[in-house]
């Protein structure tokens, strides 16, 4: 009985790889597609101080987020017009990590996104918020935008017209 039982548990055990990894070839598929590099906020500092020619604007969002939905075009729009003047736009998502997969590059694809767009993956948000800015709560949406002259973070939702003010001030245009 004891040979059975094992053999048994063994199969279940085997079956049960055998389709995770068919789950995995699908979504590496997927990402081929469009795919999300996640970091966690040591590998995501680099792309908040960057030392370059650029001027860096970097949208934190979820899909969860109504303001950071409704602003994300104006993200898109500024990347897009703004791309002579040597500014970057980067969305670093801060959605579930489990839901990248079924919400998140869905909402790309849907959206056309063509900006970057990073997971922030990091459960120690006590470090990382306060470590982003200071006087920053947590709430979303919130974006920084700096350059090597000059550094301002903004925990508020944008319209076109106000992003376009504030990046400006960067640009001295």
């Amino acid at each position: 009985m004891k040979k059975i039982s094992i053999v048994f548990v063994f199969s279940i055990l085997f079956l049960s790889c055998k389709k995770n990894d068919k789950v995995e070839n699908t979504t590496k598929k997927a990402n081929n597609i469009n795919s999300v590099k996640s970091l966690n906020y040591n590998e995501l500092k680099p792309y908040l101080i960057k030392n370059d020619s650029k001027t860096h604007v970097v949208n934190f969002w979820a899909t969860w987020c109504a303001p950071c939905v409704k602003e994300l075009p104006y993200f898109e729009k500024i990347g897009k017009e703004y791309a002579a003047e040597n500014v970057e736009v980067l969305l670093v998502s801060l959605d579930f990590p489990k839901q990248v997969e079924k919400k998140l590059i869905p909402f790309i694809n849907k959206r056309n996104i063509k900006s970057e767009v990073l997971l922030l993956d990091d459960p120690n948000e006590n470090i990382w918020i306060n470590a982003i800015d200071s006087t920053w709560s947590g709430a979303l949406p919130a974006t920084l935008i700096y350059n090597t002259k000059k550094r301002k973070f903004y925990e508020q939702s944008f319209d076109y017209k106000t992003l376009e003010t504030e990046l400006k001030t960067f640009l001295n245009l």
